[in-house]
């Protein structure tokens, strides 16, 4: 079977999803999928041992617990699948990375410099706190 009928199946999906987040537990897969998704334990279980018999999870014993976890091999494979197709959607994403790099830039350079003629924020605080001619503070002589 191939990588893409696995993972057409949103629950198949949303399963291999929890276990990319580590080592997890059938009943803490069911908790989620079931409420997710409104399916039954049985139905849960059904899923796993697709997901497990076309090798994208591992399953192992842990007392009375059956512990899954994500085998990455059928996702390089299904990876490897998607290269010819890549030219179609990497341009964008580059353009994005891009962009999130010159907006990070351009707030830590804003960040570790101030604005000519304006304080910083610290600097703003001292000078409302520090007295004035007369004697008083700018705090004490609006209030």
């Amino acid at each position: 079977m191939h990588a893409l009928d696995i993972l057409g199946d949103p629950v198949r999906r949303r399963i291999v999803e929890l276990l990319a987040d580590g080592e997890r537990s059938a009943g803490a897969i069911g908790e989620v999928v079931q409420r997710e998704f409104g399916i039954s334990q049985p139905a849960v279980s059904q899923h796993l041992r697709v997901l497990r018999d076309a090798g994208f999870a591992t399953v192992r014993a842990d007392g009375t617990r059956r512990l899954y976890a994500v085998d990455p091999a059928p996702l390089q494979a299904a990876d490897a699948w998607f290269d010819p197709f890549r030219r179609f959607w990497q341009p964008a994403l580059d353009a994005l990375g891009t962009e999130l790099a010159r907006g990070r830039r351009e707030r830590r350079l804003r960040d570790e410099q101030p604005a000519r003629g304006k304080p910083r924020r610290d600097d703003e605080k001292d000078a409302a706190a520090s007295p004035d001619l007369d004697g008083t503070t700018e705090e004490n002589s609006h209030g």
